[in-house]
């Protein structure tokens, strides 16, 4: 869907380079601009997902707590273990 964006833009572009009049070239190039512009947003939200963040995937503190004492224990552990002959 988001291709038509794309060739409407050039639709608009073409159509700027072909009038004569100047307030309709502006309006085409506007409209070029818009439509590139509306096609970008596409691309990106068909490449890279929805715009909208997913909360379930943020770790709560408590969690991030955990996992921190747990690497600390382990490279205590393994500081521990580098120091024995």
């Amino acid at each position: 869907m988001h291709w038509l964006f794309l060739l409407l833009a050039l639709g608009c572009f073409g159509l700027a380079l072909k009038t004569p009049q100047w307030g309709l070239m502006l309006l085409a190039l506007l409209g070029a601009l818009v439509f590139l512009l509306i096609w970008v947003r596409g691309m990106y939200v068909a490449r890279f997902g929805t715009l909208q963040r997913d909360i379930s995937s943020v770790i709560d503190p408590a969690e991030l707590r955990r996992l921190r004492e747990q690497a600390q224990a382990r490279r205590q552990t393994g500081a521990d273990d580098t120091d024995t002959p």
